[in-house]
């Protein structure tokens, strides 16, 4: 009998393999996004020291998430809290996700905000 593999496993494998290459560093710190069905968050990571540097979601905003624009709003909102701390560039982690739909609006926010990845 064939079984197939649920998303939420292959999602997490993927994210795995993504964390293998990429690393957050206190010059270029990573902006992790999730995405649950109702909200979406992000936040800029300093890996070496295990520290979050700023966050945003779209429940903190007071915003249904579950759509692009909420997903935009809250890339602009992370960008500019990141370029308050001084932060301009980031390393990109989409946790797995395909780059598109919120995951997509999201960075996009944050490139028009001003960070840089």
């Amino acid at each position: 009998m064939i079984t197939k593999t649920p998303r939420k496993k292959i999602r997490a494998k993927k994210h795995w393999k993504i964390r293998q290459k990429i690393s957050g560093t206190p010059q270029k710190p990573r902006l992790a996004v999730y995405r649950s069905l109702k909200h979406i968050y992000a936040q800029v990571i300093d890996d070496t020291q295990g520290h979050t540097l700023v966050a945003a979601s779209s429940l903190e905003l007071g915003i249904p998430g579950g759509n692009i624009e909420a997903a935009k709003k809250v890339g602009e909102v992370v960008a500019q809290r990141a370029l308050d701390k001084g932060i301009k560039q980031v390393v990109f982690d989409r946790g797995g996700n395909i780059y598109h739909g919120r995951i997509k609006a999201l960075a996009e926010g944050a490139r028009e905000a001003g960070l840089d990845f």
